[in-house]
């Protein structure tokens, strides 16, 4: 038996998910007394590769093919599930991310497994086999349980850590296995905002909402972000009059987001905007108006006018950032 774990990345890379999925994953293998194999997929470099035994991989398997440079979910998810099979894996972890959101129901339904997303619990195994994931938005827990002989885990991001747990290297590099009839889907164009730190990927995260009245305020969100070494999110009304992109809209209808610190400026805290952002760790909230319904999410607030208080929270983060280069 073992524990299988989805590697995922990006242009050869590893992401910081893929990194806390593996030693979930491995810490599962420690607890149930069995093994963890991670399966990188794509064209990444076997040296690369071999990095995923310092988060606790006792095997990784490498399968390399020009095809599977970029992200398909049907053949990801055939030769996730045909290892699976050939490593006799009881449980197949994934994040809980794009990618892995649409390839852990695959993998699932070629398998016959059960499937939980949203996971942010390692598993109780004193009665069965038993995991917990957030439901209504972030707003409520549910304890579920999985009966299936394999099981399939999809863990939310930024929610294990990735403390390093060296194994020593037992790396496998193989051909995808499929034929070209596996391939019926073909990526033409794949688009990439660079320079940037990824939303969901990021630790913390400054936002901005109508408070701010035009972008061409934004720099106050953009100096802090700097600062920080943040990522910059907007409420859906700053998207939807198009003073953002929609790729930074968080909230209900956005994106989902559990940073360790989520500034939200001039953002009222509608329930549809709470609902992707509540499961961060420490939300500082900044709005002239004492009745906005963040302050009651928050853990910090200040009441004050925007165009007053952020430059001197700017002005306080670069001096802390220059202490500290």
């Amino acid at each position: 038996m073992s524990i299988l774990v989805f590697a995922e990345n990006t242009d050869g890379n590893f992401k910081k998910s893929t990194l806390e999925a593996v030693a979930y994953a491995a810490e599962v293998a420690k607890n149930t007394s069995t093994t963890c194999v991670a399966v990188s997929i794509g064209n990444v470099d076997d040296t690369k590769a071999e990095e995923l035994s310092k988060y606790g991989a006792d095997k990784i398997v490498n399968v390399k093919n020009d095809k599977l440079a970029t992200f398909i979910a049907e053949p990801f998810a055939k030769i996730l599930a045909n290892i699976s099979s050939q490593e006799n894996a009881s449980i197949i972890v994934v994040s809980n991310t794009y990618s892995g959101k649409s390839i852990a129901p695959k993998v699932a339904a070629k398998l016959k497994a059960g499937i939980v997303s949203g996971v942010i619990s390692y598993p109780d195994t004193t009665n069965g086999f038993k995991v917990r994931r957030t439901v209504f938005s972030g707003k409520a827990f549910a304890d579920v349980d999985i009966t299936t002989p394999i099981k399939v885990l999809a863990i939310t991001p930024n929610t294990f850590t990735t403390l390093e747990n060296n194994k020593t290297v037992n790396l496998v590099s193989t051909d995808s296995g499929l034929n070209d009839a596996d391939f019926n889907t073909t990526s033409i164009e794949v688009t990439r905002v660079t320079g940037k730190i990824v939303l969901t990927e990021a630790e913390v995260v400054i936002s901005g909402g109508r408070g701010l009245k035009g972008p061409e305020n934004w720099h106050l969100v953009e100096h802090l972000a700097e600062a920080l070494n943040a990522a910059t999110a907007c409420s859906k009304p700053v998207s939807d009059m198009d003073w953002r992109s929609h790729s930074e809209h968080v909230g209900q209808t956005g994106i989902t987001i559990k940073p360790n610190l989520y500034f939200a400026i001039g953002i009222s805290g509608a329930i549809q905007h709470l609902a992707g952002v509540s499961s961060s760790k420490v939300i500082v909230v900044i709005n002239k108006d004492p009745e906005a319904p963040f302050f009651k999410a928050a853990d910090y607030g200040i009441v004050g006018d925007a165009f007053e208080v952020m430059p001197k929270i700017i002005e306080a983060a670069k001096k802390l950032k220059a202490q500290h280069a």
